[in-house]
């Protein structure tokens, strides 16, 4: 489990009796999906027919657009993860980044799952000896992507959580 015992109530939304605003939520659910959607071919060049990671990102991203439910994205998101069950390495983690995408709609904190797999992933996919470098590259790259609106929220989300996720975001 990558999430914290405690909610942080940065990752609530104001109207759940949180800080988290809507148009940062949203921010956050079009974070993670860039980030899953960065080493999604890992999971489809394994399984080619399997459409149901790519199916969560494209429902984060239309939860955010007002296009689906926030169930309907959250679903998508565990069938995603249901992809991964049977899988190891690269493939399985990929696919759990693109579920954790997919659920961002229905806890915000979610955000950093999808990143952390995605960090997982690359370290997988990296060839013998290269893999802490793979993932500081994609951790750095993931920042990169950051909208300033949620950037320090997300940076100091990752040194909070560092520890319960794998340790990966030392980059």
């Amino acid at each position: 489990m990558i999430l914290p015992k405690v909610r942080d109530p940065r990752f609530v939304t104001i109207r759940r009796g949180g800080s988290l605003t809507d148009s940062d939520h949203q921010l956050l659910a079009l974070w993670a999906a860039a980030c899953a959607e960065h080493v999604l071919g890992l999971f489809e060049s394994v399984r080619p027919d399997d459409p149901r990671p790519r199916h969560a990102i494209e429902q984060a991203r239309a939860w955010v657009r007002g296009e689906v439910k926030m169930t309907e994205a959250r679903a998508a998101g565990g069938h995603a993860m249901a992809a991964a069950r049977d899988l190891r390495g690269a493939a399985r983690n990929a696919a759990y980044a693109a579920g954790q995408a997919g659920v961002v709609a229905h806890v915000a904190a979610h955000e950093l799952g999808a990143a952390a797999y995605a960090i997982r992933a690359a370290r997988a996919a990296a060839p013998e000896g290269e893999s802490v470098l793979a993932g500081r590259l994609e951790c750095q790259w993931q920042r990169d992507q950051l909208p300033e609106a949620i950037r320090d929220l997300v940076l100091d989300d990752q040194r909070l959580r560092n520890d319960i996720c794998w340790s990966v975001f030392e980059c």
